[in-house]
């Protein structure tokens, strides 16, 4: 694990983030209170990764109006460049894609549609992370839940055609064709 190599600010926030989307909480918040800590006046820790791991848990935990609430203090900072994103890694606009996340797990449609837009708005922030690339199906979830079944279907292309490469049997692929073709 990365982790026993580095506690380097962006390792740790990688391995936070990665440690809250598989259900490890504990580990995940041990993880963002080292982070805050060690690193009370940095920007990137205070104002993206800490909001971004701890709206994350409260995600996972069925509390999306928490993880919105915990991501109002990335708004200002939405569009700026974390140390983690630089040179293209990752990072970029997680607070705005977990915002999206959360305004869809609270069936707040339009919101999330605003969210997730933002991302596509802004492709050359967030250049190979793979939130650029899954937002597109997000945006179609967010449309379907805001009423918009025309737009939904479009964004459901764009995110198919973007795939149509990819392994047929990777499970978000096989997940986005199967809600497409309820759409039709």
């Amino acid at each position: 694990m990365a982790l026993s190599l580095s506690n380097q600010r962006e390792v740790q926030y990688g391995a936070a983030f990665a440690l809250a989307l598989v259900g490890d909480y504990a580990r995940s918040t041990a993880l963002a209170d080292d982070l805050e800590d060690r690193f009370r006046e940095d920007t990137s820790v205070r104002f993206s990764y800490l909001p971004v791991i701890r709206a994350t848990v409260a995600l996972k935990q069925s509390d999306p109006l928490k993880a919105i609430e915990l991501l109002q203090i990335s708004a200002p900072y939405d569009s700026g460049t974390q140390r983690s994103s630089i040179h293209g890694l990752f990072g970029a606009l997680y607070p705005v894609y977990v915002r999206g996340e959360a305004y869809l797990a609270a069936r707040r449609g339009v919101e999330a549609v605003g969210e997730f837009q933002k991302i596509l708005d802004h492709r050359g922030i967030v250049i190979s992370d793979p939130v650029g690339a899954v937002a597109r199906l997000e945006l179609a979830r967010a449309y379907i839940l805001s009423g918009d079944n025309g737009r939904a279907g479009q964004a459901y292309r764009d995110f198919l055609v973007l795939w149509k490469d990819a392994d047929p049997d990777i499970p978000i692929l096989k997940q986005a064709r199967a809600e497409f073709s309820k759409l039709k």
